[in-house]
C-alpha cells in the first residue's frame, strides 16, 4: 500500500478526470450570505446507516527495522489510540501480505511471530463485535509467473492450498469475524502484474477455497472484491465511458458463469468532491444503481453491500498540506463526503488509513492518515491530526437519523437524536476543485463536437483564464449549451473563492425541543489542527420556552457538534415543619434513600478522551 496512493489518479488522464464524474445538470447554486435550516425533532427517523460508523483501513508507517512486523500495519500506539478512543466494534481493513509471510516460513519463530502480530489486531477486533476486511495480496517465492511478489500466481494448485489454509485458521478454526477481500488495485500495475484473466483466474482459485471451507466447516466466509482504483477501472485500459468493461463487471459475469462465491464489491475512491459517489454514466443513471443492475442480471442479490475500501480527500490534484498543516480541510471533508455516500446508496465506507506513511529512503511522503509521527525520529509516539476529532464527534451521534431541510452547495448538517438530547453535526466544505468537478459531472449532456470543443480548452491550458475571467466565452467559438455550462462553471469557481475564506451565519430551528437544555459544542478549526484537545469549546444553558432559533458561525472548512442535552429538573424543596424547623436528616440505615442533588452540569464522556495515544488500552474501550 505504500506506492498504491501515490499513483491513484496520478494516472489517469485529463480525459478520464473529467469523465470520472458525469451526471445530470446540477440544481441551481444557493448560495446565500446567511444560511437557514430547520428540523423536527419529532418527526420520523431511520436508524444510523452504518455508513456513519467509524470504519478505517489500519495500514500505516510502511517500513520496519523488525521483519516480523507486518511492514504496512499502523504503530502500536496509534492502534491503541483509535481502540480506546472510538473502540473497534465496526469494519476495519487490514492488508494481509502473503509474501511478506511466507518469506519467514524458513524461520519458525520468526513465522510464528508474522503470524501473531496480524492474529492479535484481528481478534481484537473479532472479540469487540467488529468486522476485519481482510484484503489478501502478494504472491509468494516461487508461485508467480515472474520474481516479483506483485505478480499473479503462477502455481494455482499451491497458491490456492496457502490461500485456503490461511481461511481455515483464521475463520475455521479461530473463529474470528472476517470478510475477505481478493487483491488489492489489480488495476495499478505497481500492485498486480498480470492481465484480467489472470485476476479472474486467482479470485476463482480463492473462490472455490471458500466453497470447500463452508461445505467442511458450515463456517460463514463472505468473499467479495475487485478492489480496483476507482469504480469503472479495469486492468486494460478503460473510462467511465466504457463502464460495462470494467472489472466489476467483469468479476460479476465471472462469478456467476463459475458459480462462485460474491458476498460484496469494493473499489477505491480518492477524490476532493464529496459528491463522489452521485457520478452517473451514460446510461443517464448513478452508477449505484448500474452495478445493481448487473447483479440483478446475473442473478445475485442486488442488495449486496457495496463496499468503498478505500477513500480519502486526494484526486488528480493531491494536495499534501491539506492533510497536514492545513488538515481541517481534509477534516471537514468527511461528513460532507459520509452524507452524499449515504444519500448516493452505498451501503459500507473504510477510511484509508490510521497513520500516515513515510520513508524518506523510497522517497514516499503520504501524509493520508489519523496519526502522523516524526519520521526523522521514529521511536517518538505518534501525534492526532484534526481529522481524528472529526472521527470522534461522528461517533457521537445518536442511534436516530432525522432529516434537516438545509440546502446549500457547502453547508451540510447530519441531524441525529437520543431518548434524552439532539445531536447536530454541521459542517462548512467547500471543494477546492468545485468548477472543474462541475464540469466533469455535466459533460454528459455534451454531444461529440462540445465535449471534443471543452477538452481542447483544457488541453490548451485557457480553462484557467476562463474561470477567472481573462478570457470571455465570446470570444470563444461554442455552441450556446457549452457557454451556458462555462457560465455556471465560472460562477462555481468565484464562489469557491469567496467562501473558501468568508465564513457563514447560520440560523437553525429546531422543533421538537421544549424546557432546558444543556448545550455543548464541540468544533474543528483551522485554529489545531495537531493534538487538538476535544472538548467543548462551549457549554451553556438553552431555553427552548423561549424560542426554537439558534445562529451560529461556521469559519470555511470547520466542523460542528451540537449536543443538546435535556437538563434534570430541579427536585422540589421540603417544606419546614411545624415551629419553622426542617425535618431532622434520614439516617442511612432507615432504608430510606436521600434525595439526589440535581446536577446542573455536564461534561459529555467524550471530554475525556486523551489527545495522545495511550500507553495502554482502558478496560471497556471496546464498548464505549
Amino acid at each position: 500500500m505504500i506506492k498504491k496512493t501515490q499513483v491513484i489518479f496520478s494516472k489517469i488522464s485529463l480525459f478520464l478526470i473529467l469523465s470520472l464524474f458525469l451526471c445530470g445538470a446540477d440544481s441551481p447554486v444557493q448560495v446565500p450570505e446567511e444560511l437557514e435550516c430547520s428540523l423536527d425533532l419529532n418527526s420520523p427517523a431511520v436508524s444510523l446507516p452504518a455508513i456513519y460508523k467509524t470504519n478505517i483501513d489500519l495500514s500505516g508507517r510502511g517500513k520496519r527495522f523488525d521483519k516480523t512486523l507486518p511492514q504496512n500495519l499502523a504503530s502500536g500506539d496509534a492502534i491503541s489510540a483509535w481502540q480506546a478512543d472510538l473502540g473497534f466494534g465496526n469494519f476495519y481493513r487490514i492488508q494481509y501480505n502473503l509474501w511478506e509471510i511466507q518469506r519467514l516460513a524458513g524461520d519458525k519463530d520468526s513465522y510464528r511471530k508474522i503470524l501473531d502480530h496480524y492474529d492479535e489486531i484481528i481478534k481484537k477486533i473479532s472479540d469487540s463485535g467488529g468486522t476485519v476486511v481482510l484484503d489478501l495480496f502478494g504472491t509468494p517465492d516461487g508461485l508467480g509467473t515472474v520474481l516479483d511478489k506483485n505478480s499473479a500466481p503462477h502455481n494455482l494448485k499451491v497458491y490456492k492450498e496457502l490461500v485456503k489454509d490461511t481461511i481455515r485458521r483464521l475463520s475455521c478454526e479461530k473463529k474470528y469475524n472476517i470478510w475477505y477481500e481478493v487483491w488489492n488495485a489489480p488495476d495499478i500495475g505497481d500492485f498486480f502484474l498480470g492481465q484480467r484473466s489472470d485476476y479472474l483466474n486467482l479470485y476463482r482459485i480463492v473462490g472455490e477455497a471458500v466453497k470447500e471451507l463452508r461445505q467442511e466447516t458450515k463456517a460463514k466466509i463472505p468473499l467479495g472484491g475487485p478492489s480496483v482504483s476507482a469504480w469503472f477501472r479495469n486492468i486494460e485500459p478503460n473510462s467511465i465511458l466504457t463502464p460495462e468493461r470494467s472489472l466489476i463487471y467483469e468479476l460479476i459475469k465471472y462469478c456467476y458463469s463459475y458459480r462462485l462465491p460474491l458476498d460484496f464489491i469494493s473499489w477505491h475512491a480518492y477524490s476532493s468532491d464529496p459528491k463522489e459517489e452521485k457520478q452517473s454514466t451514460i446510461y443517464n443513471k448513478p452508477f449505484v444503481g448500474l452495478i445493481r443492475e448487473w447483479l440483478t442480471y446475473f442473478k445475485f442479490d442486488s442488495n449486496i453491500p457495496l463496499l468503498v475500501d478505500e477513500w480519502n480527500f486526494d484526486g488528480s490534484a493531491n494536495i499534501p498540506a491539506a492533510r497536514d498543516k492545513n488538515a481541517n480541510i481534509s477534516a471537514s471533508y468527511i461528513p460532507a463526503r459520509l452524507k452524499n455516500m449515504y444519500e448516493a446508496g452505498i451501503d459500507r465506507q473504510i477510511y484509508f488509513c490510521l497513520e500516515d506513511f513515510v520513508d524518506y529512503q523510497a522517497g514516499i511522503v503520504r501524509n493520508l492518515g489519523v496519526f502522523t509521527f516524526d519520521a526523522g525520529r521514529p521511536e517518538n509516539r505518534d501525534y492526532a491530526k484534526v481529522n481524528f476529532n472529526v472521527w470522534r464527534m461522528i461517533n457521537m451521534l445518536g442511534p436516530d437519523l432525522l432529516q434537516a431541510k438545509c440546502n446549500d452547495e457547502f453547508v451540510g448538517i447530519i441531524a441525529t437524536r437520543t431518548a434524552e438530547s439532539a445531536v447536530l453535526l454541521v459542517y462548512n466544505y467547500i471543494d477546492p476543485q468545485l468548477a472543474m468537478n462541475y464540469l466533469s459531472r455535466n459533460i454528459v449532456n455534451l454531444n461529440g463536437a462540445e465535449k471534443k470543443a471543452i477538452l481542447g480548452i483544457i488541453n490548451s491550458d485557457r480553462m484557467k483564464k476562463v474561470l477567472a475571467g481573462q478570457i470571455s466565452l465570446s470570444t470563444l467559438r461554442l455552441s450556446a449549451k457549452t457557454k451556458e455550462m462555462l457560465s455556471r462553471a465560472i460562477e462555481l469557481y468565484g464562489l469557491k473563492n469567496k467562501f473558501s475564506t468568508a465564513g457563514r451565519k447560520i440560523k437553525i430551528s429546531l422543533k421538537g425541543l421544549k424546557g432546558l437544555y444543556l448545550l455543548s459544542v464541540y468544533t474543528v478549526n483551522g485554529d489545531c489542527v495537531r493534538n487538538c484537545e476535544f472538548k467543548p469549546a462551549i457549554e451553556k444553558e438553552v431555553d427552548f420556552d423561549k424560542g426554537d432559533s439558534r445562529t451560529l458561525e461556521l469559519s470555511p472548512y470547520s466542523v460542528q457538534l451540537l449536543v443538546f442535552k435535556k437538563k434534570p429538573p430541579v427536585p422540589a424543596e421540603v417544606p419546614p415543619a411545624e415551629g419553622g424547623r426542617k425535618p431532622p436528616a434520614i439516617k442511612a440505615e432507615s432504608g430510606i434513600a436521600k434525595p439526589l442533588e440535581a446536577k446542573t452540569d455536564i461534561v459529555p464522556a467524550s471530554s475525556k478522551i486523551q489527545t495522545k495515544p495511550s500507553d495502554k488500552e482502558t478496560g471497556n474501550a471496546e464498548n464505549k
